[in-house]
This record gives C-alpha cells, structure tokens and sequence, in this order.
C-alpha cells in the first residue's frame, strides 16, 4: 500500500474556474494512515480541489506532491477519485461494470470480493440500468475495494447512501487507514471517519 513516508503536500495551491480565483495560497499535507476532511460553503472549492489533485483540472498556481510515493506514475495514477458522477454503464450487468474499471486501473478481473464488500454480490448480472442511485454509489465505491491505490479522493462519498451503505463505507475506509493509506475527502458532514483532519475552504 503506501510507503513508509507517503506523505500528499500541497503548498500555495491556487484554483481557477471561469476566470476567477476559487482559491489561492492554499498548504496542507496528509501522511499515511491520515484522513482530510474538506468542508466549506458551495462554491468554496472543495470539488475543484479534489479534480486537481485527480488530475481533471489544471493547477492555477503553487505545487503538488506524493512524497514515497511511486516515482513512475503520477498522483492521479495513484489515486482513486469517486466524483459526483456515478461513471456506471446501463448496458453492462454490475459485474461487468466493475471488470471493466478493473481491467482499465489494473485490477484482478475477479470482481466477487468488491462487489460483497459493497452488498451488491446478489445483484452481480444485473443489467446497471436497474440499480437504483444507492446501489449505482455503491458500484462506484466497489473501485474502491477492487484494485489498491495508497490515495482515495471522495466527493460527497455518502451521496445517495442509507445507513448501512453508509456504514459499509465507514468500514472500508478504515481498513484503508489502517492499511497506510491517505484519504481526501469533500463533504458537508461527517462521513465516518474518526479523528479526521479539518480543511475549511472560504469563509467560516
């Protein structure tokens, strides 16, 4: 999993969205076996900042690091990011869905343990069209479970989640902890993990 210093840093990291500055001048770093809870009004740039450190939008100003992290890949290569959107396609059966993620991240094609660790075993050769926006979170945190990455970047993870899925996710997370690895996350609430990091964007 993570090295034995894997440490993200960012140091005066600036966003930029439609000309205009979402953030600037932005520190924090999170080591292994630590969580970064992101909390801030709508609009303060907690998504935005969670896509530049998954590579989707490019940094306005300041640097980025993994520190004991692969010297070969890239963060984004290193790195789960569950975003708003579910990516599930509805012609594909649950399993399908998932092999196939597996497949482009680099996973094992068997899928059975990812999908048990989620409760969607049951619903494997289900068409994805039928799932309901729960389960459809619940094939996207799959990924999770299914291939190893030392950095998880969570957007609102506990979206359309009931309790048990909820605590399903609880658990997950802790053993990635456990585990070593680092996890970035965006919310509005708690989202189960204990003892989590604060990061305030914007205004108090």
């Amino acid at each position: 999993m993570a090295g034995p210093l894997m440490r993200l840093i960012a140091k005066d990291i600036a966003c930029q969205r439609g000309g205009r500055a979402v953030f600037t001048g932005l520190s924090f770093s999170v080591d292994k076996a630590e969580a970064l809870l992101v909390t801030g009004r709508n609009g303060a740039g907690k998504s935005s900042l969670l896509r530049i450190i998954a590579g989707l939008v490019q940094l306005a100003g300041g640097r980025l690091s993994l520190e004991g992290g692969s010297t070969e890949l890239n963060i984004a290569e290193q790195a789960h990011y569950v975003g708003h959107q579910d990516p599930v396609k509805g012609a594909l059966s649950v399993a399908e869905n998932l092999m196939f993620w597996n497949s482009y991240l680099g996973g094992e094609p068997d899928v059975r343990a990812a999908l048990k660790a989620v409760a969607l075993d049951s619903l494997a050769d289900l068409p994805a069209a039928y799932l309901s926006a729960g389960q459809r979170r619940r094939l996207s945190i799959a990924r999770l479970a299914a291939v190893k990455r030392p950095l998880w970047l969570l957007d609102e993870p506990t979206t359309a989640l009931d309790a048990q899925a909820q605590s399903a996710l609880a658990d997950l997370m802790s053993k990635h902890l456990l585990s070593g690895g680092l996890i970035v996350a965006a919310s509005h609430g708690p989202i189960g993990i204990s003892g989590a990091k604060q990061l305030r964007l914007g205004p108090a």
